[in-house]
This record gives structure tokens, C-alpha cells and sequence, in this order.
């Protein structure tokens, strides 16, 4: 029998607010534990919440990036469960009344396109974490996370493979970063993803049982988790066995999942409206608002750098990846002035590779992008090489100065003067005699070496053009 899976995503993403989203408590990583839970997180007698306006707004600002409905009027509700780490004994969550609703996302795969589904996205406090690896007979409870702004971005169940849903995820994590709403870090759990996968035989039209694979936090971890539990399920159901409808875990080290406890529906959680919280209403005149305040988005930015700047798909889509990497990119070319493949190709390649192995940010990069464009432009005018310009980009780096000022103090200039070029080339040819005679007898692939030696003796220096048509000229005579 022939199967096809079914995937939906459920995305929680943190918002990138000082406080939470019902209390003036810091949200800030790394504290030590149970040092950033007030009174209203903790849900003590006595305690009312207020809602952060700032989560509207950002809310609002993926409702109109993903084409969805901006509701005028959403509701909070109180979603009840218990569970060690949720003071209150439920959790403050949107339900019937989401804030966003009926948007979708764009995604290809293997140069197929795809439009996913989303259905709503909805406003939420985080519950706090349960440490269990630095206690041997119980477990710690730290409430740091306790009431942080949450948006969860639920898809429609479009998906039918692991590498559609790792593409759906990537797609929607650059938007979100690009948004400024939420900084991606998936080490830290800003950006974590539960997804729900179910088979069924090929054309059948109803849904197979799901299990809901909770929490993880890494693109590769979600593929496996998918690509596991598809097979399990699979060969389940060939074996004459039935699946059953639970959370399940994903452990890395075993590429399994394995149960956690059966799987809620909405009636175990005996939702009902918030009675401390007023419906939140939102005015056309405020998504107009916060409409202007769109930053360009990544298909859109895509789209502009091919047709600005004439660069390939592959560059502009590693250029536009990242907004701060799209930023920079921009800012040599406009410092530089001209040749955008150039920029294109120092940006994807020395600078990438360096930050790289610093393990920095490009907005943290010791090069500038007008000092990037410094050293472009003595490329460009042939005052120095190539391979010469790496050198002086090293310098650069370890903050030795300006292009031109590393270029004059090491003299670096390149030399483009004919008669000098051929004086160096004499040298190497009559050094090396017998690689000549070798030449004119056919071997003429030892073009690279007299390239090379010359190269060598003009420690770097000589225009390689002017030494490989020199060399021509002087070989054939």
C-alpha cells in the first residue's frame, strides 16, 4: 500500500519585548533561576494582569506579512492543565477569538512551490522550564520563563514530507527575524516547533490518527523527528496495529521518539474567557499603523537584488537569508559604488568565512562595510590583487586600519608597469630553462608554473593579467 503523510506545525515564537506579556518582569535570558517571576507571573492572591501593547503590534505585524486577517477583536482565555512548572494552574492563551487568523506562507522544494496554510496565530504567556539533568532524585523548577510573550503560528496540515516542514520552518523563522518580533534563537527556545504527523493510504481524504512530537528546536532535529515517526507509523498500521493519539518526544541520541502522555483535546483544558482581561480591540487606523512600519520582506527584497543588482538566484538568496547580512551587503555596494557581483562575492565569501570562524554576527563583523569597500575599490582599480586584497583583509580583521593605509605602510601596490613585469619575467625564464624548452616542445600546461614562479619573485605584487600575456608572448618567441 502506498501512504502519504500529513503534517501540521504548531511554532512558538518568543517575542522580542523587555517585559512580559502580562507583568513588568524582565525577559531576559541567561538570569539565574527564579529571579525574574513577580508576583502577577506567579499568580498570587491579590495580583491582576495587563496586557503589553507591544505584543499587538508585533502580533499584528506577522498577521499582514502572511496576508491572514488581523482580528479587530480577539479574546484572551485561560487554558487549564497541571503541570509543575505553571504556577497559576493554567495558562492566559487566545482560543475561539485569535488574534490572527487564515494567512499563508510560500515554500519550495527541489524547485517545486507550495502556498501553506496558516491557520491563526495567537497570543500566549510561557510557562516555566523543569530542570531535571543537575538533580538526581527530583526536579527544579525555574519561573524565569513564566508569562513570557508567546505568538504560536499554527499551520494547516499542507505538509506532506519532512523537508516540506524543515522549508515551511526555515521560511517562517527568516520572517519572524526579519520582522524584528522574535531573534530566532532556537538554542535558547525563542523559536521551538511541536509538529503533528499522521499517515494515510494515498487519495484517501480523511485524516489518520496523529501524534503530536513536542518541543523541538533545531531544523535537522525536526526532519528526523518527522522521517522517524512517518516509519513508525507506517509500519505500525502494515503490522496490524493502530496508532494511537499522544505526545511523543524526540531523543536526538537515539533518532527515536518515544510516548509522553496521551494527547489533550481543547475540552480537557475547559477553556473560558479570561475574566481579569478586556477583549483586545484593534482599530483599522492602528494595523495602518503598524502596516507603515513593515520593514521590506525577504521575497520581496529577493526579488529587487536580482533585478538592482544582476546577481544570480543562489546569490541573492544567500544575500537575503539574513536581514543583517542583506543590510551590509547593501551599504558596500552603495560605499563601493558599482560592481554588486564583486560585493556579492567578498560578502558570501572572505567575510563570511571569517565571521565564521570567529563565531560572530555579521553586525558584530570588525570589518565595516564602508572599509570593505575601502579595499574593493583598490581591486577594482588594480592598486593591489586578489590574493594581495586577502592579505590586506586579514590585516583589516585584526584591526590594523583602513585599506589604503595597510596598502601604503606594507607597500603593496601592485605593479602594473610592462617593462618591470618583463624584467621579472626574464629572470624566471632563464632560471628555468628547462621547463621552457619543455613548454615549446607541448607542455603547455607549464603555463601555471612560470605564472606562479614569477608571482613568487614579485612577492605577490605583479598585475597577473599583465604576467600570463606577457608570458605568452615572451614563451612563443
Amino acid at each position: 500500500m502506498q501512504w502519504e503523510a500529513v503534517i501540521g506545525l504548531e511554532v512558538h515564537t518568543q517575542l522580542t519585548t523587555r517585559s512580559k506579556i502580562f507583568s513588568g518582569a524582565a525577559t531576559a535570558y541567561g538570569a539565574e533561576p527564579n529571579t525574574q517571576a513577580c508576583a502577577v507571573d506567579l499568580g498570587l492572591p491579590g495580583v491582576l494582569p495587563v496586557l503589553n501593547a507591544d505584543v499587538v503590534r508585533m502580533a499584528t505585524m506577522l498577521g499582514l506579512a502572511i496576508d491572514a486577517r488581523v482580528a479587530r477583536r480577539s479574546v484572551f482565555a485561560r487554558k487549564n492543565y497541571f503541570y509543575p512548572d505553571l504556577p497559576k494552574g493554567y495558562q492566559i492563551s487566545q482560543y475561539e477569538l485569535p488574534i490572527v487568523a487564515h494567512g499563508h506562507l510560500d515554500i519550495s522544494v527541489d524547485g517545486d512551490s507550495k502556498r501553506i496554510g496558516i491557520t491563526r496565530a495567537h497570543l500566549e504567556e510561557d510557562a516555566g522550564k523543569s530542570l531535571h539533568e543537575d538533580f538526581s532524585s527530583c526536579s527544579g523548577i525555574d519561573l524565569n520563563r513564566a508569562g513570557t510573550p508567546l505568538l504560536e503560528i499554527v499551520s494547516e496540515p499542507d505538509l506532506r514530507s519532512a523537508k516540506e516542514a524543515v522549508a515551511y520552518l526555515k521560511k517562517l523563522h527568516q520572517l519572524v527575524v526579519y520582522l524584528g518580533i522574535c531573534d530566532g534563537n532556537m538554542q535558547e527556545g525563542s523559536f521551538r516547533c511541536d509538529a503533528n504527523v499522521s499517515v494515510r493510504p494515498r487519495g484517501q481524504a480523511e485524516f489518520g490518527t496523529r501524534a503530536e512530537i513536542k518541543n523541538v528546536n533545531s531544523f535537522r532535529f525536526v526532519e528526523r523527528a518527522i522521517d522517524y515517526e512517518i516509519e513508525r507509523q507506517i509500519e505500525l498500521l502494515e503490522g496490524g496495529g493502530r496508532v494511537v493519539q499522544e505526545t511523543r518526544l524526540y531523543d536526538p541520541d537515539r533518532d527515536e521518539t518515544r510516548s509522553m502522555r496521551g494527547k489533550e483535546e481543547a475540552n480537557d483544558y475547559r477553556y473560558f474567557p479570561d475574566p481579569d482581561l478586556l477583549p483586545v480591540l484593534v482599530s483599522d487606523e492602528f494595523v495602518d499603523g503598524v502596516r507603515a512600519t513593515l520593514p521590506e520582506l525577504p521575497a520581496v527584497k529577493l526579488a529587487r537584488f536580482r533585478a538592482d543588482f544582476g546577481l544570480a538566484e543562489y546569490d541573492a538568496e544567500t544575500l537575503t537569508a539574513e536581514r543583517g547580512t542583506a543590510d551590509y551587503f547593501e551599504a558596500v555596494v552603495a560605499a563601493f559604488g558599482g560592481e554588486a557581483k564583486l560585493c556579492a562575492n567578498w560578502v558570501m565569501g572572505e567575510l563570511a568565512a571569517a565571521l565564521n570562524r570567529a563565531g560572530l554576527d555579521i553586525a558584530a563583523s570588525p570589518v565595516s562595510a564602508a572599509q570593505l569597500a575601502g579595499l574593493l575599490r583598490r581591486i577594482h582599480d588594480k592598486t593591489i590583487s586578489g590574493k594581495i586584497a586577502k592579505d590586506v583583509f586579514a590585516a583589516m580583521w585584526d584591526g590594523e586600519g583602513e585599506a589604503d593605509a595597510i596598502i601604503a605602510a606594507r607597500g603593496l601596490v601592485q605593479v602594473t608597469d610592462s617593462a618591470a613585469i618583463e624584467a621579472l619575467i626574464d629572470e624566471v625564464l632563464a632560471a628555468n630553462g628547462k621547463q621552457v624548452e619543455q613548454y615549446r616542445g607541448g607542455q603547455e600546461k607549464l603555463l601555471g608554473f612560470f605564472v606562479g614562479q614569477v608571482m613568487k619573485v614579485s612577492k605577490g605584487k605583479a598585475n597577473p593579467q599583465q604576467v600570463n600575456d606577457l608570458l605568452l608572448a615572451k614563451l612563443k618567441g
